[in-house]
């Protein structure tokens, strides 16, 4: 079965659905694992020509203080905050949840009641439910999808087993890699380039939310992403989007593979399977 996936730009107008469907709370850095394998992303910055465009700028992230990065992370997360809980207040009569502090590795997972009031749902059926989702998605920066019960299991399992991976993104004059770190109902995407000046402190060009409690009743699993516009465009969010249900539900044996071979075996892994696979899907 395949997910219904939607993407598109903000836009002004105000959906009949937005009473049912408030926001997603405001995205937060990302914080990776130990899992991660350190000396193979030292060996992707020196082996892949099109991050050495990039060597200069690297440099100079890196001199930064850690205070001075602490402040700037810090400020921006409360600004994005302040603007989209005022916004939020303006336009819903939902209480918002409090923000999370940047500071907090694990905070406490995203719940579908803090999005969508559970109670004006009951009596509708998956597709209806699929329907106010997507629709309401489609006013902001993001990608959704109403993903089979079934489905979402096997994400959930891979995700455990399989917790930080890489996806290439095709961009202008190659591709740039993206890391992707799995936490709970939650995946967390940032650029490569960030991990390595900004490490643990990476800002994330997006954040993935399943929220699975409609699986027994309805099942179905819903999900949302937001991305940073500043980043990434709707096509390229898209793609990441796809990528991860390629590599996380009933992936191929090749993908597995590469999944495998990243976190148990990093010093045989080679970052051009991934782009090698992700062109083999484009050509067929």
């Amino acid at each position: 079965m395949r997910w219904m996936f939607v993407q598109t730009l903000r836009q002004t107008a105000r959906l009949r659905t937005a009473n049912i469907l408030p926001r997603l709370p405001a995205p937060r850095l990302i914080h990776t694992t130990p899992t991660m394998a350190e000396e193979y992303i030292e060996k992707l910055k020196n082996e892949n020509p099109y991050f050495s465009k990039y060597a200069e700028k690297i440099a100079k992230l890196q001199q930064t203080s850690a205070e001075e990065l602490e402040r700037r992370v810090q400020e921006k997360s409360e600004r994005d905050r302040a603007t989209q809980d005022s916004a939020a207040a303006r336009s819903f009569s939902v209480k918002a949840p409090k923000p999370a502090a940047a500071e907090v590795v694990q905070a406490k997972p995203k719940m579908l009641n803090d999005v969508l009031k559970l109670e004006l749902i009951q009596d509708k059926s998956s597709e209806e439910i699929g329907k106010l989702w997507t629709e309401y998605f489609k006013t902001k920066d993001s990608v959704s999808a109403v993903i089979p019960a079934k489905d979402y299991q096997d994400i959930a399992q891979n995700a455990a087993k399989y917790p930080t991976f890489l996806f290439p993104l095709p961009r202008d004059q190659g591709y740039e890699f993206v890391v992707a770190q799995f936490a709970g109902n939650e995946a967390h995407f940032t650029p490569l380039i960030n991990y390595q000046a900004y490490k643990e402190n990476a800002p994330e060009c997006m954040a993935m939310v399943h929220y699975p409690e409609l699986a027994e009743s309805k099942g179905v699993v819903l999900m949302a992403a937001e991305y940073d516009s500043t980043v990434l465009n709707a096509s390229e969010a898209q793609c990441l989007a796809n990528e991860m249900q390629l590599y996380y539900c009933r992936p191929s044996e090749r993908r597995r593979q590469l999944l495998d071979q990243f976190t148990t075996q990093p010093e045989a892994f080679r970052y051009q399977e991934l782009i090698s696979v992700l062109e083999s899907i484009q050509l067929s």
